[in-house]
């Protein structure tokens, strides 16, 4: 265990109920008024979110941040045959997360930070009833259409192309070249592929029951940050995510990167070192429920 000032980190493995071993890292402050999950985006490993959980734990948190299978320290020993799909992230790797959490802060209220697929994916989670208060940062549809112009030339390239390429090659998309994020196994990229193709996104999918899910359930307060530079998580794409969640109360922000107080901020830089005011306003939401200035009820 290393101590951080007032906060303890601490690198724990528990097991989803499929007997799957993850990997996490509990950051604990003194004396915890709320826990809070943070749940990564495609590819990210849970490293990239260590300065915003340290800065929620002097806060007054327990925070935990994990790795999804077949990502980082939860990896598969061969990628390609692992049989990982998309939704089992949220499935049972975030229902096994949060399950934990409660366990290791008995008595606190729970909360989630979900970053792109990790604010997409509650609708999966078996005991998302549990949370008192879901954020989302630069969680937004993954379909082409409703992204920024500029960036859509990249994608078509990474879901027909390059992702086409790997999948011949590698039997899964590896850890660098164009993917700049973690190894990715093959069932992974093609639900991705085939969701981010069509407007309607994972609906299809949900409709036809092909994935059990929650979506339609009664859902705790949702506020979701958007960052005008986000290329991704565009203020439309945020807007249909929202909408899969029928009936939760949902709020949006805007925020540009000049109020985070950076030149660029995108569809990552909001977990990047001086984001404080962003990480502030997610802090007062989580704890207490207060929606931050200019947010928008939908």
């Amino acid at each position: 265990m290393l101590d951080q000032g007032d906060v303890t980190v601490e690198d724990i493995k528990f097991r989803a109920e499929d007997g799957w071993e993850l990997t996490g890292t509990v950051y604990r402050g003194a004396a915890p008024q709320v826990a809070i999950l943070i749940s990564a985006g495609t590819g990210f490993p849970r490293r990239f979110y260590r300065h915003v959980a340290a800065y929620l734990a002097q806060r007054g948190a327990v925070v935990l941040t994990y790795d999804f299978r077949g990502i980082g320290e939860s990896g598969a020993e061969n990628l390609a045959v692992s049989g990982i799909d998309y939704p089992d992230w949220g499935q049972v790797d975030m229902t096994a997360a949060l399950d934990h959490l409660e366990h290791i802060a008995p008595g606190v209220p729970l909360t989630t930070v979900g970053h792109s697929i990790g604010g997409q994916f509650v609708g999966f989670m078996q005991n998302h009833h549990k949370v008192a208060r879901h954020a989302f940062v630069a969680v937004g549809n993954g379909h082409w259409g409703v992204h920024k112009p500029r960036n859509v030339p990249l994608e078509l390239f990474f879901w027909w192309g390059y992702g086409s390429y790997c999948l011949a090659r590698h039997g899964f998309i590896p850890a660098g070249g164009l993917w700049g994020g973690e190894a990715l196994p093959p069932e992974v990229f093609k639900t991705w592929r085939r969701w981010s193709g069509r407007r309607s996104y994972l609906l299809p999918d949900l409709a036809s029951g092909r994935y059990p899910h929650h979506f339609d359930d009664p859902c705790k307060p949702i506020c979701a940050w958007v960052i005008s530079d986000d290329p991704i998580a565009t203020e439309t794409a945020c807007g249909d995510t929202l909408g899969h969640y029928t009936q939760a109360e949902t709020h949006m922000v805007v925020r540009t990167s000049k109020e985070l107080g950076a030149k660029k901020v995108g569809h990552d830089g909001a977990f990047r070192k001086g984001r404080e005011t962003l990480w502030d306003e997610l802090w007062q939401w989580l704890r207490d429920g207060q929606l931050p200035e200019g947010g928008k009820t939908r």
